[in-house]
C-alpha cells in the first residue's frame, strides 16, 4: 500500500499530461521542493522545444538533467547553497518578454530549499525561527506564513519577479487541504496572509523574536502580494488524496475493507495515535459481533510534535511509537506510517512499521515504549527492536501515509 501510495505520486507518470503549450519565445523551469528534480527530468523527456532552467532539491534527492541545472540544499533548516539557489532563479526569470514562459514545479520542501531572505534578514535569523517553530509544533501552514514574510522569493514574489511572461505552475501537494498557495510557501501565487499575521504566529510560539525579524515584520515592504497582484496558472499533479485510493485499491484486492479517514490529518502525533488507537478497538469489536471482516484503517496529512525530550524522532515515528502504547500489543494488528519523501523529519528513515510483539520485544529488549515516547525517540525505539523503514529518496512527497491493518481472525490464532 505504501508503494502503491509513492507511485500514484511519481513526476514521471503524472506530470506529462499537465505541461502547457510551448511558447512563441523561451522557456525558463524553475522550481523547489524534494520532487524538483524528478518533475525536472520529466519536463526534459516531454518538452518539444528547446528550454533551459535551474531547480532546487534537497541533499541525496537529485537526478540527472540535461538541460535543467539541479542544485541540492539543505531541508528543513535553509542553508547558504539555499539562498543562492533561489537569488540565481530569481536572476533566470528576470528580463522576460510576455511571449516567455516560466515553468515552475514546486513540491513539499520547497520552502525552506528556495530561501532568500528579506532585506534587514539574515539566514542565521531564519534558520533560528524554523528551528524554534519546528520545535514547538506549530503547523505547516503557520511556518509557511512566517516564511513567505521572511523572503525576498516567496508568497508570491517570484511570479512578480517573472512579470510580464506567462507563468505556469505544477504542483506535487503534500499539505493538507491541497491550498497552493501553502505548498513551497507559493512563490508563483499571491498570499491571503500578512506579516501581522506572521508576527502574532512569532509571538505565541517563540519565548522571544529575533530584532531583526520583528524590525522586517513590521515594515510594509515585508508584505506579500495579495492574491488578486498575482495571476495564477496552477495544475496540481499529484495529491495525497490520489495516493490514499491508491492504497485503498491494494488492500480491496487483498480482502481488507478500506476505512479512509482522509488526508488532512493535523495534530500532535501523539494524540492523532490515541484517536487511531480508539477506532482500532471500535473496529475489533464491530468485526467481533460481525464474526467476519479485516479492515485497513488509511490516513494521510501532516501531523507534528512538540519536542520535550532529547530522543531523535521524526513525525511518522513518533505517531507509531504512541500507537504501541495505546494498543500495547493487541493481537491481530500491523501499522506503518512513513512519510512518503522517504525521510521522515530529519532522520534517515522514511517511517517505522509496528507488529503485535513489538512491545513484547522491546520489554525483553530492556525497552520502556511509554519512556521512549516520553523522550520523544521514536527513531531510537524502532531502530532497536527493526522496525525502521528505510527506503531512500522516493523523488515525490504527497506527506505522510499511514496504515493500519486489523484482522481479527489473526488475532485468534495469536491467541491461540
Amino acid at each position: 500500500m505504501f508503494d502503491a501510495a509513492v507511485d500514484a505520486a511519481s513526476p514521471a507518470s503524472r506530470l506529462p499530461s499537465f505541461l502547457p503549450e510551448p511558447p512563441r519565445g523561451r522557456t525558463i523551469v524553475v522550481g523547489a521542493g524534494k520532487a524538483a528534480a524528478a518533475m525536472a527530468r520529466a519536463v526534459e523527456m516531454h518538452w518539444p522545444a528547446p528550454l533551459s532552467g535551474l531547480v532546487v532539491t534537497r541533499y541525496g534527492h537529485a537526478v540527472p538533467c540535461e538541460r535543467i541545472e539541479v542544485v541540492e540544499a539543505a531541508h528543513p533548516v535553509s542553508d547558504a547553497a539555499g539562498v543562492q539557489a533561489a537569488q540565481a532563479i530569481l536572476q533566470r526569470v528576470r528580463g522576460l518578454t510576455e511571449d516567455d514562459l516560466v515553468l515552475c514545479l514546486l513540491s513539499g520542501g520547497g520552502s525552506a530549499l528556495l530561501s532568500a531572505p528579506g532585506e534587514g534578514v539574515m539566514l542565521a535569523d531564519k534558520q533560528a525561527v524554523t528551528r524554534a517553530l519546528l520545535k514547538s509544533g506549530a503547523p505547516i501552514g503557520e511556518i509557511n506564513c512566517v516564511r513567505k514574510h521572511l523572503s525576498a522569493v516567496k508568497g508570491g514574489r517570484l511570479a512578480l519577479a517573472a512579470a510580464p511572461a506567462k507563468v505556469v505552475t505544477l504542483v506535487i501537494s503534500d499539505v493538507p487541504g491541497d491550498d497552493p498557495a501553502v505548498i513551497a510557501s507559493g512563490p508563483t501565487l499571491g498570499d491571503p496572509t500578512t506579516s501581522a499575521d506572521a508576527l502574532a504566529i512569532l509571538e505565541r510560539r517563540l519565548d522571544a523574536v529575533p530584532g531583526a525579524v520583528r524590525a522586517w515584520l513590521l515594515d510594509p515592504r515585508s508584505e506579500t502580494p495579495g492574491p488578486s497582484d498575482v495571476p495564477a496558472d496552477v495544475r496540481m499533479i499529484a495529491t495525497p488524496a490520489k495516493s490514499l485510493e491508491a492504497a485503498a485499491a491494494i488492500a480491496r484486492a487483498n480482502g481488507y475493507e478500506p476505512v479512509v479517514l482522509g488526508d488532512r490529518i493535523e495534530g500532535e502525533a501523539r494524540e492523532i495515535a490515541g484517536e487511531h488507537a480508539e477506532l482500532v478497538h471500535c473496529l475489533m469489536a464491530l468485526t467481533g459481533r460481525r464474526r467476519r471482516g479485516r479492515w485497513a484503517v488509511l490516513s494521510g496529512g501532516e501531523t507534528t510534535v512538540t519536542v520535550r525530550g532529547s530522543g531523535r524522532g521524526g513525525r511518522n515515528a513518533e505517531f507509531l511509537l504512541a500507537l504501541a502504547v495505546a494498543l500495547d500489543g493487541l493481537p491481530g494488528v500491523h501499522a506503518l506510517a512513513a512519510d512518503t519523501d522517504g525521510i521522515d523529519g530529519s532522520e534517515d528513515n522514511a517511517g517505522a512499521v509496528l507488529e503485535p510483539d513489538t512491545p513484547a520485544l522491546a520489554r525483553r529488549l530492556g525497552l520502556s515504549p511509554r519512556d521512549r515516547l516520553a523522550d520523544n525517540d521514536g527513531y531510537g525505539f524502532f531502530k532497536a527492536v527493526g522496525g525502521l523503514v528505510v527506503t531512500g529518496p522516493t523523488l515525490t512527497n504527497v506527506n505522510d501515509f499511514r496504515a493500519i491493518l486489523i484482522d481479527p481472525s489473526a488475532a485468534s490464532r495469536e491467541f491461540r
